[in-house]
């Protein structure tokens, strides 16, 4: 598939990395941790502002009546800043879902930058992230919203994940499957923004860590180790765009998006793990460290690994249509 991001897509990544370049999401992803949200809460309403929280929104309902392209490049630039909070459920898995079950209330809140967050199992059974976050549940067909039984924390420290059961009914007869796909393709997304920063950073202190009084990244080794993860990146990423391509209707009527999705959520999730065990040999100790803001991207891309569906969740799925 021949496939380039128009003016209109990178003026939209653009816009949104430099959004969140100038509100030091590191620094935000810290206080969201410890549990002060107003660094996060004002960047969400600078992007909802900014139309990037309704992109699969319908105008009538605030929204910006765009679509899935335009949602992975934008969640790919979420990644690629280490943003916090309930990002895949909020901007792509409820705006689908709540338009395929016909509950278009809350659509205008979440256009307008209103976080939320749901349980789909299985490849979802637990809620991320449902502080200050409407909470949603589809079980067996049954769209609710939903209560809190218990949280617990994930290994990412911006992240916990939450069990939940029906409250108030909504829809009956809800298929979710869309919902989810659309989960997955974000995840992958923002999997791949993920390493690409973290590339970013990896490359950068490889410049100006100096061994035997040259700067490690001359030294063949670590080229590799990095050249590794540029091509995986960059090979995974055309399925991501391919993926949204078919989510959007612009493929032909005999493709398997479904299988689509799952082949962007293996390589994005792959090619994620790899620059984050790769970043981690380049900068040696103090990545290890708290302190040091790759943490933070490393132990993001491992909760999201399994998010909306493992990588061999995906894989099974792949198999199941060949």
């Amino acid at each position: 598939m021949d496939f380039q991001l128009s003016d209109i897509h990178t003026d939209l990544a653009a816009t949104v990395d430099a959004m969140l370049g100038k509100a030091d999401m590191p620094a935000a992803a810290r206080a969201w941790a410890a549990g002060d949200r107003t660094a996060v809460a004002k960047v969400y309403s600078q992007l909802a502002d900014a139309g990037v929280c309704g992109l699969l929104i319908d105008e009538s309902h605030g929204g910006s009546s765009a679509g899935a392209v335009e949602m992975v490049v934008a969640v790919e630039q979420l990644g690629r800043h280490c943003a916090p909070g309930p990002i895949v459920e909020s901007v792509a898995v409820l705006p689908i879902l709540l338009r395929d079950a016909d509950v278009t209330g809350p659509l205008n809140g979440l256009a307008e930058g209103r976080l939320a967050t749901c349980a789909i199992a299985p490849l979802q059974p637990l809620a991320p992230d449902v502080e200050s976050a409407d909470v949603y549940v589809v079980s067996d067909g049954v769209l609710s919203t939903a209560t809190v039984l218990s949280t617990e924390p994930s290994v990412d420290t911006t992240r916990t994940l939450s069990r939940v059961a029906p409250d108030k009914t909504l829809a009956s007869g809800v298929d979710p499957s869309d919902a989810v796909d659309a989960g997955a393709l974000a995840t992958a997304a923002e999997l791949l923004g993920l390493g690409q920063a973290m590339l970013g950073l990896a490359s950068e202190y490889a410049q100006s860590r100096k061994q035997f009084g040259r700067p490690i990244g001359s030294f063949q080794a670590v080229k590799h180790h990095l050249a590794d993860v540029a091509i995986a990146l960059e090979m995974a990423r055309p399925l991501v765009h391919a993926a949204a391509l078919g989510i959007d209707g612009q493929v032909p009527e005999e493709t398997n998006v479904s299988r689509d999705v799952s082949a962007a959520k293996v390589a994005a999730a792959d090619a994620a793990h790899l620059s984050a065990r790769r970043s981690l040999q380049v900068l040696g100790a103090i990545g290890y460290t708290a302190e040091h803001d790759i943490s933070l991207y490393i132990t993001k891309t491992r909760a999201l690994l399994s998010a909306w569906g493992s990588p061999a969740v995906h894989r099974r799925r792949i198999l199941e249509t060949l």
